[in-house]
Parts: structure tokens; C-alpha cells; sequence
């Protein structure tokens, strides 16, 4: 079972990472279209990076989880995986940026694979071998559904502040 979990973990990288970069163009290339607005890149913010690497790892969470019903902590699991990679696009990024200043490009698509790679690979350890307390699966599943939510709302009611603006542009959503 742990080397069918590790596996499921390291396509589940592979489903963000060829997910995101898709995601990343997919607005533009279907012409701005406001329908796909909510899943995909709309500016270079720090945001909108974010959401190339969410929609891409809960929409693979939701399968995963017809194969692993029997999992009680499935759902807490994912909950803190993607949580963890979400939040390591802006820890790595800000930080790299603070003590640096401005980052090449490469380095920021590195800084999106990283951050998918190292969520996997927690996500992989914690069912492998990790106690995860979970009090509530429809909990853990209903944040994650707030928090898109939230990709989706901020996309076209974007609050003006960092995470949110645009480098290139200098403005914030669509």
C-alpha cells in the first residue's frame, strides 16, 4: 500500500506540474475568455501563481479520493498538503525577492515546481507514516472548497494589496 500511495503522489506531482503550466496560459490562449478566468492565470501576481498550483492539486485530490475511501484522514492529508504549497510559492518567492530583489523568471517557475514537489512529497509522508488526527473529513474537504472559492472570487473582486498585484502591469484581477 505505501509504494501505491507514493505513486499516486508522484503522478499527483505530475498532474500540478503539467496542470499549473497549462493553467498558466489558458487565459490568453482562449482569448480571455471570463469562464476560465476563475481556474487559470490572469496576471503574473503572486496570487495567481498560487492558483495554477490549487486548482490543479484539488481537482486531483477529488479523484484520488474514490481510490482511497477507506483513508479516514484522506481529506486532512490533502487539506495540509495543499495548504503547505500554497503557501510556499509566496514564503519562497518574497523571501528570495527580500534578500535578493528581483528574481529571474527561471527561478520562479522553479519556485512553482518546488513548491508542488515538497506538497507531494509531505502528502506522501503523512500516509506513509504520519498519525494525522482527523476530526472531520467534510471539514478538511469544506475549507478546500472555500478556498476556491476564493480563487475564484479575488480573480474578478481582487483586493488591492501585494500577493495580488501584478509585476508586469502594475494592476490587480482582470
Amino acid at each position: 500500500m505505501k509504494r501505491s500511495i507514493s505513486m499516486w503522489e508522484f503522478v499527483g506531482f505530475g498532474v500540478a506540474a503539467a496542470g499549473g503550466t497549462l493553467l498558466h496560459f489558458l487565459y490568453d490562449w482562449l482569448g480571455k475568455a471570463a469562464w476560465i478566468a476563475p481556474f487559470s492565470g490572469v496576471n503574473e501576481s503572486t496570487w495567481e501563481h498560487m492558483k495554477l498550483l490549487f486548482w490543479p492539486m484539488f481537482i486531483y485530490a477529488i479523484i484520488e479520493s474514490f481510490f482511497f475511501r477507506d483513508r479516514e484522514d484522506f481529506w486532512c492529508v490533502k487539506l495540509q498538503g495543499i495548504l503547505l504549497g500554497l503557501a510556499l510559492i509566496p514564503i519562497i518567492f518574497y523571501t528570495y525577492n527580500g534578500a535578493v530583489g528581483k528574481s529571474p523568471d527561471w527561478l520562479n517557475i522553479a519556485i512553482f515546481f518546488i513548491s508542488a514537489a515538497v506538497a507531494y512529497i509531505y502528502e506522501a509522508r503523512l500516509f506513509n507514516f504520519g498519525k494525522v488526527k482527523c476530526r472531520s473529513q467534510k471539514l478538511a474537504f469544506a475549507v478546500l472548497c472555500v478556498i476556491a472559492l476564493l480563487f475564484a472570487v479575488f480573480t474578478f473582486r481582487t483586493p488591492e494589496i501585494g500577493i495580488f498585484l501584478d509585476p508586469v502591469t502594475g494592476t490587480y484581477g482582470i
